[in-house]
């Protein structure tokens, strides 16, 4: 069977109408992706910011809001409870297993608890055995950065706390981590967790990132969306 006369098939209007299709969504994944460069530019110069200014104590800011706590960097005094702890599970530094140990603090102010991120800790990556974490024995004064996330960590389940110590963590729940803690009758928990700076009293390997993607990487996929 042959074409009718006068017809002839050309295939560049599917390449146009699919051009058409995607060019937007091509140009809107560019500006999507210098937006986010501009939000981590922000939130890498708040950081420095807040950086730049001397450790205030962490009970006076108990109640201040999530914004102004943000990467500030705040001292405590007080005493590491030696057996309770979370370890924060499933952390990779440098291609190595392992986890973040989030130790609890009893301020020697009477105020409550504070919950310090004290760095990673390497794991057995055949998950036989928990790892042995150090104590810091007797009263100490840490600094560190409190650390406010940006929103809610992502899980396939919810999550559940087992009985007794240490606990093992798929995410930050400061709600459930502060529950969990009511047994311990030591007063109320300090709403976000302080990242423990390097150097300080029972930090381990600290290697902490303000942002996972850098400004200029987001530029970079901006340049080839566009």
């Amino acid at each position: 069977m042959t074409a009718p006369r006068g017809f002839s098939f050309d295939p560049e209007w599917r390449i146009t109408l699919l051009s058409a299709i995607l060019l937007p969504l091509l140009v809107a994944l560019g500006f999507w992706q210098l937006q986010r460069a501009s939000e981590k530019a922000e939130l890498s110069a708040a950081w420095e910011a807040r950086q730049q200014q001397a450790p205030v104590p962490v009970a006076g800011l108990w109640d201040a809001p999530a914004a102004e706590l943000a990467y500030r960097s705040v001292s405590m005094l007080g005493q590491f409870l030696e057996n309770e702890y979370f370890l924060l599970d499933n952390r990779i530094l440098g291609g190595r297993f392992g986890y973040e140990v989030l130790g609890i603090m009893k301020l020697d102010t009477g105020d409550g608890l504070v919950l310090v991120n004290r760095g990673w800790i390497a794991g057995d990556p055949a998950r036989l055995e928990l790892p042995r974490v150090p104590s810091i024995p007797g009263e100490v004064t840490v600094a560190g950065t409190v650390y406010v996330a940006p929103g809610a960590p992502y899980l396939l389940a919810e999550q559940q706390l087992q009985p007794g110590w240490p606990k093992l963590l798929q995410a930050v729940e400061m709600d459930k981590l502060a529950a969990a803690l009511v047994e311990l009758e030591a007063g109320p928990v300090f709403p976000y967790p302080v990242r423990l700076a390097q150097g300080q009293p029972g930090a381990l390997e600290v290697d902490w990132q303000v942002v996972n993607v850098s400004p200029e990487k987001h530029r970079a996929y901006a340049v080839q969306w566009f």
